[in-house]
């Protein structure tokens, strides 16, 4: 029987959201026939290696957010020479951070939102791009300190001074239209979700709480749309180097009429698994159920380096 470690929990603002994926997580592995040891994890580093040795066949990183999505932990188990699920160190940190995910996608020819880097003065300076814009931190997932300014919103200066992701953000311009999603199995995209939040936009709120958002799937969206989605999800996980399963992000802009414009926001390496969750949601639809879908990714577990 092989021994899977489950690391869940961890120090990152998704703490929460780490935990009930990991919860599902250690659920699913044992009904699927594995030896679990479940390793909520914490401050402390060395409390982890401890609980890692004697090695386990292969971890299975339920951590979410920073040192769990962004290439921190990945080095560890790297340096341990513990297989372990979803992308590796490089792949992990450049999707983690939004600033050089953008510029992999525009090198890979994939279609992005209009935007810069800002310093949190730059921002309690003067609106950086015509509203509306969307203000986010550059390392964080969730939609954790996402902020949508409109045309004559007067929290722009107010945000500034309370920003508490580090010395600078990103600003992209508003999309309109729909929320929609593609979650990747090593070399398939899966399917097309649309996500329809019960108020606002699709906020930490409305991805986590019981009744925050409908998802519709499959996406009635235009076909070629739809297949734009597929192809575009797949090549922006192609272009980071994922490995394993991620889920990629759009804003899809039909409010002129279809097929619309199709803007990627962000590829995820550490798709959610909770009972809200997208990815397993999608794997559902095409045949494979949670424990499946679990036990798929420890089968696909390597060091990456």
């Amino acid at each position: 029987m092989r021994r899977v470690a489950v690391l869940y929990g961890g120090i990152s603002a998704e703490r929460e959201v780490s935990l009930a994926s990991g919860r599902q997580v250690i659920a699913a592995l044992g009904a699927a026939g594995f030896a679990v040891t479940p390793v909520e994890v914490g401050g402390d580093l060395g409390a982890v290696i401890a609980a890692l040795t004697p090695a386990p066949d292969v971890v299975f990183n339920a951590l979410h957010g920073r040192f769990g999505e962004d290439g921190a932990i990945q080095g560890v188990l790297e340096w341990l020479g513990i297989p372990y699920t979803h992308s590796g160190v490089l792949a992990s940190a450049l999707a983690m951070d939004k600033e050089a995910a953008r510029r992999v996608f525009a090198a890979a020819n994939l279609p992005i939102a209009a935007g810069r880097v800002v310093s949190r003065a730059d921002l309690a300076a003067g609106d950086p791009l015509p509203a509306p814009y969307v203000v986010k931190p550059l390392a964080e997932g969730s939609s954790v300190g996402v902020t949508i300014i409109t045309q004559g919103d007067n929290r722009r200066a107010e945000i500034a001074a309370n920003w508490r992701f580090g010395p600078r953000a990103l600003v992209e311009e508003f999309i309109p239209g729909r929320e929609i999603t593609v979650g990747v199995l090593g070399e398939r995209a899966l399917t097309v979700t649309e996500i329809l939040p019960a108020a606002g936009f699709y906020d930490y709120q409305a991805k986590y709480a019981a009744g925050g958002s409908r998802h519709v799937l499959p996406a009635a969206i235009h076909p070629a749309a739809f297949e734009a989605a597929l192809a575009t999800a797949l090549a922006a996980h192609r272009a980071l180097g994922c490995r394993g399963a991620s889920r990629a992000d759009f804003r899809y802009d039909d409010t002129a009429g279809e097929p619309g414009r199709l803007v990627l926001l962000e590829v995820n390496t550490q798709p959610g698994l909770t009972a809200t969750s997208l990815l397993p949601e999608q794997a559902a639809c095409m045949g494979m159920d949670f424990p499946a879908l679990c036990a798929w990714m420890v089968e696909q577990a390597a060091c990456r380096v």
